[in-house]
């Protein structure tokens, strides 16, 4: 169904590529990954679903006065990276991103699997991690239940991240196994529960993943979007019942995005095909990215 259209009243999306050379404050990239994926997924038809949902929602926060981030930022749209899955892709994947976080204060890589939490980290430079995610991701092997592993130990030297500078949000109940759970404990990774979030608060968490992962100088923030409640992401395969609520996503979103070391982030496990008939889970990715805009306006 085509959009209405109203001059008074710009979209969000639709920005163009960037120019090699030139300045921009936030690049998006498609990195559709699914080949590893440990279930069916068809989450490499997501970023033109994301981009497909963008135009659907504004651009302004409405606040004394209200500010389109269409105005306040200099947005671009990087198209996708081609076949990122493999040691061929990652690496494509991998010098893509780099080239554009040298011109960029933030790249924003829309996924696909999480897979692509581990080169998109790599191509920032990124020395801090932040996760929001009901999973550990923490698996042996290659898949998209291996990103934070695989940044811990299989990244070259001087790409790796320290496990110490790593903070997880939003770990569920029933949604991971002990031996994984003991790995983050050995490994000094900080974990944040889904209860510990709502006991404490997201301004808190915030502000203590912020100081944890920011002990370097640039972080990546991998928002996984099945961390939240089901009914709200049906198109995200291994979401579970009781997760965060779709606000309390934007709101860690938003409130992590706002610090200047962040350098990058994606936005992971969204399957279109399988989303619901509304594309309730693909709108919530794109208000996501509109999220990270958000923080990167307020500076």
């Amino acid at each position: 169904m085509a959009l209405p259209h109203d001059e008074l009243w710009p979209r969000a999306g639709s920005w163009p590529a960037p120019v090699a050379g030139e300045k921009t404050d936030a690049v998006l990239l498609g990195v559709p990954t699914w080949r590893t994926s440990i279930s069916s997924t068809g989450a490499h038809a997501t970023p033109a679903a994301i981009r497909e949902a963008l135009p659907r929602y504004s651009a302004t926060l409405m606040g004394t006065p209200a500010v389109d981030l269409n105005d306040a930022l200099r947005i671009a749209d990087a198209g996708d990276v081609h076949e990122p899955d493999g040691d061929e892709g990652v690496q494509r994947a991998v010098d893509r991103v780099r080239e554009l976080a040298a011109d960029s204060r933030l790249v924003i890589a829309l996924g696909g699997d999480n897979s692509l939490t581990y080169p998109v980290a790599r191509g920032a430079g990124a020395d801090g991690l932040i996760t929001i995610d009901a999973h550990y991701d923490l698996r042996d092997g290659v898949s998209n239940g291996s990103p934070v592993r695989r940044l811990v130990q299989d990244a070259p030297e001087g790409e790796r991240i320290d496990p110490k500078r790593i903070v997880q949000i939003g770990i569920a109940d029933f949604a991971n196994s002990a031996a994984y759970a003991q790995r983050a404990a050995e490994w000094g990774i900080r974990v944040i529960t889904l209860d510990e979030v709502r006991r404490r608060g997201i301004a808190d968490v915030v502000a203590e993943a912020l100081e944890v992962a920011g002990a370097g100088s640039r972080i990546h923030l991998d928002i996984d979007v099945d961390a939240v409640d089901r009914a709200a992401v049906p198109g995200c395969p291994a979401s579970v019942p009781g997760g965060f609520a779709a606000w309390e996503l934007r709101a860690l979103v938003r409130g992590i995005a706002a610090d200047e070391r962040v350098v990058s982030a994606d936005l992971a496990e969204v399957d279109a095909t399988a989303d619901a008939e509304d594309g309730r889970t693909v709108r919530l990715a794109a208000l996501c990215v509109l999220e990270l805009l958000a923080g990167l306006a307020a500076r």
